[in-house]
């Protein structure tokens, strides 16, 4: 990757880890056990790195981590972004968990995250829906990014 690309990579990272901040503010992260499913630089790796920073002890997972379930069930928050339709299922998920579905499959006309929603929902006590959770914050990110950035430019050519 050239400096200029890495450099794109590192604020796209940084958008995500930004909404993550957004997402779960007000919510104690703390002490808690955070699992992440998915090893990107994009969005992996940065919230992981926003949960070490919040004092989280954070476990990151991929698809093929052995005996994954029974990591996941063990975790206050569960983060995940592994590109596979409803991969993480309800029986995995501790009671109480906050989950976060951050990726988008399409699966024949409709449009999942990987989180099984429908066996999630009973027993998380907060989770993103997959569409209208995690896109449009991220979105709303890159908006406001895109205008820190343009008022920048615009500062540095005043006089």
């Amino acid at each position: 990757l050239s400096p200029v690309c890495l450099g794109s990579l590192r604020r796209a990272a940084s958008i995500n880890a930004e909404y993550m901040g957004k997402n779960i503010e007000g919510y104690k992260i703390e002490g808690k056990n955070a699992v992440v499913i998915g090893r990107s630089n994009i969005v992996g790796k940065p919230i992981a790195q926003l949960l070490i920073a919040e004092n989280a002890t954070v476990t990151v997972c991929h698809s093929r981590t052995r005996d994954l379930p029974n990591i996941v069930s063990g975790a206050d928050i569960v983060v995940a972004a592994i590109g596979r339709p409803n991969f993480v299922k309800g029986e995995w998920v501790k009671e109480g968990a906050v989950v976060i579905d951050v990726d988008i499959n399409k699966v024949g006309d409709r449009m999942v995250g990987d989180v099984d929603f429908n066996s999630v929902r009973p027993v998380a006590s907060h989770i993103t829906p997959v569409p209208g959770g995690v896109g449009p914050m991220t979105i709303a990110m890159l908006l406001k990014n895109t205008l820190i950035a343009a008022e920048a430019i615009e500062a540095a050519k005043a006089p």
